[in-house]
């Protein structure tokens, strides 16, 4: 096997081709010229035996001949080992299999978009499917420990179907290909293709080796790929819902992430190629769209020279980063802007930010346009000044509760969600009750709760010591579950008598008597499958259906939902007068990557 590092891909070497040595001839001071005639004679012969050397199907067994060979003055950088009909997928059936954050669900979009073009067809049925592609997460070990059970289920699977004509090939795609490439590749030979957050448009190159027996591997991280160009297959949630990728990667370097190891620094598509997806999905009738990045809200664009000014970047008031400033582009205020005149009766929600990117203009603009969801992911992590630092995370306690004042302030019908970490390095009694504290004060809607897990790379992999043992990172996690439990129950309860404009997702999954919505702030709203006014004034009534905005009269609520009844039809674009549109938050499905437990 010869090893061919430039593609982490092993071939077959036909013992037909030799190595070619480069001899540096030695002169003799009397013989100078004869031996410069003689090195001359050398290379034109060295230049002839390249021109008709060995092409990339000359290393695969298996393959017939290449076509002829014609030479090139200049190089093209649309050639490659494989003719263009070599990647084809010959409608072999591809199923895919997402874990982790809505960044991988956007993920696997942009990659199933990729093989459709290369004649690639997809299947829900792991049974028939010839590609079994898992687009995986690495945020904690209990997320990678899923994929390896689930990678050796899948080889017992393709080891029966070794004599077909086309043997099942199994694939990693994100942050875990990335992060354990080597893990993969060598563990029991359970994986034949690995392509990293980066590495998806080259998907049908990497099958095509698989196809001749051989592992194939991309995982190179890039400083410009955004798949700007690349229009997602969405799936969305009844024709209702979906998320469109702003940005990837991550700048910030928090000492408990691995993120900016697998999915490489920050960089942002341009907004031209945003604004035409979210007029695409506006055009099909989708009537919310959630944008994504790791740091969504850090989001800049400086893809054309008049973006590129001198202004420095604005953070939230007392925060501050582990990276200078940066200077010019297009701001998440610009995108949201535009990206919210698009469709007036649109929802516009976004996840998942980071607390220093809130400064004033963004606040505003969301108080001001009624299709921006008043509703915000404001990641604490931990209540304790001295646990803050070791996160690295850039502020305090105290410019974390100011952010969440001036919030209210300006947002004054806002509902927050937060993340918080339980047993991080170093964390004692003391800085956890500092963090039930902060949770009680601030009075979240949703929780995302985690207990501590060590990755490697991260700077608490080398910096700190994981110290906190398990059974104390499991009791302060349920503490602050109660916690947030008892904050969502009171806060949801306070929407009881209020008015709600509802856009209506569908059956609900209990009760086919039953339909469920989601409120401006994310919470579940159940309410009886019933005719009802076409408007607030009318007596004509019509049935309402997935992708209604629908004003419903809350009537009960727990931690999880509300409860409630429909009164009419309505639209975000001419709403009720005299509506009370008080908000909230029950579930948020977004998690980000973090696996722990949503309140």
């Amino acid at each position: 096997m010869e090893h061919l590092r430039a593609f982490n891909v092993l071939f077959t070497v036909s013992q037909q081709w030799r190595a070619v040595r480069f001899i540096q001839l030695r002169h003799s001071s009397n013989l100078r010229n004869s031996a410069d005639k003689s090195k001359r004679r050398n290379v034109d012969r060295f230049r002839t035996q390249l021109s008709s050397g060995p092409s990339f199907p000359d290393f695969i067994k298996g393959i017939s001949s290449p076509k002829e060979y014609v030479p090139q003055e200049e190089h093209s950088e649309t050639a490659g080992y494989f003719s263009e009909d070599m990647d084809i997928g010959n409608s072999r059936k591809v199923y895919f299999e997402t874990y982790g954050c809505q960044m991988n669900v956007n993920d696997t979009d942009i990659a199933w978009s990729i093989l459709q073009r290369r004649g690639y067809k997809r299947t829900t049925n792991l049974n028939e499917a010839d590609v079994v592609l898992l687009v995986t997460c690495s945020i904690r070990e209990k997320a990678e420990q899923t994929i390896w059970n689930r990678l050796q289920q899948l080889t017992a699977m393709k080891r029966k179907r070794l004599n077909t004509s086309w043997p099942m090939k199994i694939g990693i795609l994100g942050c875990m290909a990335e992060r354990l490439k080597t893990e993969l590749l060598e563990r029991e030979k359970l994986v034949d293709v690995l392509a990293g957050p980066d590495a998806y448009r080259d998907l049908p190159r990497l099958l095509t080796v698989a196809d001749f027996g051989q592992q194939a591997s991309n995982v190179l991280l890039s400083l410009e790929e955004t798949y700007a160009d690349i229009m997602p297959v969405h799936h969305t949630t009844q024709g209702i819902s979906t998320f469109v990728s702003i940005m990837r990667g991550c700048d910030n370097m928090c000492s408990y992430c691995i993120v900016p190891f697998t999915r490489g620094r920050e960089r942002s598509r341009p907004v031209s190629s945003i604004v035409k997806e979210v007029q695409l999905l506006s055009d099909q009738g989708v009537k919310e769209v959630t944008l994504l990045g790791q740091n969504v809200n850090s989001y800049r664009d400086t893809s054309e020279e008049q973006f590129c000014g001198p202004d420095l970047t604005a953070l939230s008031r007392g925060f501050k980063t582990v990276y200078r400033p940066k200077q010019g582009g297009l701001r998440f205020s610009d995108l949201l802007d535009r990206v919210s005149h698009i469709d007036p009766n649109m929802r516009i929600r976004f996840t998942s930010p980071h607390p220093k990117d809130f400064p004033d203009e963004v606040l505003q603009l969301i108080a001001e346009r009624g299709n921006i969801c008043k509703q915000l992911h404001l990641p604490a992590q931990s209540g304790s000044d001295r646990i803050l630092k070791a996160m690295r995370r850039g502020y305090t306690r105290e410019a974390y509760l100011h952010l969440v004042e001036n919030i209210k302030t300006i947002i004054p019908e806002v509902s927050l969600s937060s993340d918080f970490i339980s047993g991080f390095c170093g964390e004692t009694e003391e800085d956890h009750q500092l963090t039930v504290s902060l949770i009680r004060e601030v009075g979240y809607n949703v929780g995302f709760l985690f207990a501590y897990s060590m990755r490697k790379k991260t700077h608490a992999y080398h910096r700190l010591e994981d110290d906190v043992p398990a059974e104390v990172k499991q009791q302060r996690l349920e503490e602050c579950i109660n916690v947030f439990r008892e904050e969502a129950a009171r806060v949801n309860s306070e929407l009881i008598g209020s008015t709600q404009l509802i856009l209506v997702e569908g059956e609900s999954k209990r009760s086919a008597e039953d339909l469920c919505g989601r409120t401006d702030g994310n919470v579940k709203v159940i309410f009886p499958k019933e005719d009802v006014a076409v408007q607030l004034s009318e007596s004509n009534t019509a049935p309402v259906t997935a992708g209604d905005y629908v004003l419903v009269e809350i009537l009960s609520a727990n931690s999880q939902s509300l409860r409630g009844r429909a009164i009419s039809h309505s639209s975000l674009k001419k709403p009720e007068k005299n509506q009370d549109l008080n908000l909230g938050v029950d579930k948020l499905h977004l998690s980000n990557g973090r696996e722990g437990v949503s309140l």
